[in-house]
């Protein structure tokens, strides 16, 4: 009896072991695996970020947190890209993100985003919208300025993005994941526009979906290329990037030419992007310098846990040294009476 009950033990254990050796089985494992672990990214942001999961979405602060000058006083053309978590539980894994343009002369600014309920109820779903203050919180969640592009030039620029936002193919379709969604949305003018250099932190899922028959496309900050299935999988490599992995939207990555790593619901670390104030300047002054010296400038401010009134870093065209200048006007502006 005992022999009879231990044959078809042993056969069946023999069935099993070519099962668990099929490739699709380990490939199956790995896959299970890597997501486990790229969820821990938005599980830690969950439990120790700032991410607010008691307070109703309408009641978040719109105030604004300093980031953009007025457009009353600076006469020149300027783009902005900011990115801001989402609400809820939503924000420990993604950014909404939204451009923001003033060109010369111009006394307010103009927003560009996409918003999804007015997709979902078959409304263009791309906003345009002027205002005073583009840089306010997007309901309780402050903003991070991606990028900025200032100067006589910005204005061509201005042009290609607004018609870039027309022709963006998805306007009047939305989903949170894997896109196309607010993020696709922004990405889509960056390719269009790639002399914005925009580079999205990992967090912004849906950057990487490219449509249903498209699979290979230029990275958002037009400095290499991706690979993508629906934003579901697939690959980022370029020069602002860095190298850049997708497994169901969560991103990760090394960025070697700014020293961080790219890991999802945190973003980029160490650091974050860039949150300066964009100062005042005129066409006869030199121009801000690119990002990774900005972050530079930022990281020796906070060895010194001091707080820093705005300024910026200039480099001269006669020696090429960098110097920092406060912003004494916009800093007038916004605290009155005070002495520079």
């Amino acid at each position: 009896m005992s022999t009879s009950e231990s044959t078809p033990s042993a056969a069946f254990a023999v069935a099993r072991r070519p099962w668990r050796r099929a490739w699709w089985y380990r490939a199956l494992r790995a896959v299970v695996g890597s997501v486990l672990l790229l969820l821990i990214g938005p599980l830690a942001v969950l439990a120790f970020g700032d991410v607010d999961l008691d307070r109703p979405w309408y009641e978040g602060s719109q105030d604004r947190v300093g980031l953009a000058p007025d457009a009353a006083t600076v006469h020149e053309a300027m783009v902005q890209v900011y990115g801001a978590r989402t609400v809820r539980w939503r924000g420990a894994f993604g950014i909404h993100p939204w451009i923001a343009v003033k060109r010369s002369g111009a006394t307010e600014w103009t927003t560009y985003q996409m918003i999804g309920w007015r997709s979902l109820r078959g409304d263009d779903g791309v906003v345009r919208s002027s205002t005073d203050a583009p840089d306010r919180r997007w309901y309780g969640a402050a903003p991070m300025l991606l990028t900025q592009r200032r100067g006589p030039e910005v204005d061509a620029l201005i042009d290609r993005i607004e018609e870039a936002a027309r022709s963006y193919p998805w306007s009047r379709s939305y989903r949170l994941w894997p896109g196309p969604n607010s993020n696709t949305f922004v990405a889509w003018i960056a390719r269009q526009v790639p002399e914005l250099g925009l580079d999205l932190p990992a967090t912004a899922i849906g950057k990487d979906y490219l449509g249903p028959t498209t699979f290979v496309a230029s990275a958002p900050s037009g400095t290499g290329w991706q690979v993508s299935v629906l934003g579901l999988a697939g690959a980022t490599l370029a020069r602002a990037e860095g190298l850049e992995l997708n497994l169901l939207g969560l991103s990760v990555g090394i960025d070697l030419d700014d020293r961080r790593l790219r890991l999802p619901g945190v973003g980029f670390w160490p650091g974050a992007t860039v949150t300066t104030n964009a100062g005042l300047s005129t066409s006869s002054e030199p121009a801000l310098l690119n990002r990774r010296k900005r972050r530079v400038h930022l990281a020796v401010a906070d060895q010194g846990h001091v707080q820093i009134r705005p300024f910026e870093l200039l480099q001269s065209p006669a020696d090429g040294r960098v110097y920092p200048r406060i912003a004494v006007a916009e800093h007038a502006a916004s605290h009155p009476g005070q002495e520079q």
